[in-house]
């Protein structure tokens, strides 16, 4: 982690250069709710190209925010969890969905996506 955020200075900088990436956000979302499996994943951010999803987990591992797992088994099983320092993401996670609810409720749009409020979320 040092090596990726050893030159920035600002507190915003140093968590958008973690979370800012295009799914970043959206992947840290779902692990809170617990383990999940790569396809899991593929499936709950549809709209990621599997190199997309691919490059972001790895960014987010090499970062110290997400942990794999793989399980020497027959179809290769791999599974992502947060780690203690990206569970203590949670509540900026909460705060950017309670903040993008009201910006979207109050545009009339209706929302229309895969995630549970943060009352529903585990973790």
């Amino acid at each position: 982690m040092a090596a990726r955020t050893s030159f920035v200075t600002c507190p915003v900088s140093a968590m958008l250069q973690l979370i800012g990436g295009k799914y970043k956000a959206l992947i840290l979302w779902h692990l809170v709710q617990g383990k999940k499996r790569y396809g899991a994943l593929s499936r709950l951010i549809s709209q990621a190209t599997p190199k997309m999803l691919t490059q972001q987990l790895r960014e987010l591992e090499a970062d110290g925010l997400v942990t794999r797992t793989v399980y020497p088994v027959v179809p290769p099983k791999v599974e992502y969890a947060l780690t203690a320092f990206g569970l203590s993401l949670k509540p900026v996670l909460d705060r950017m969905y309670a903040w993008g609810e009201g910006y979207l409720r109050g545009q009339g749009i209706r929302i229309n996506c895969g995630m549970e409020p943060p009352e529903n979320m585990g973790g």
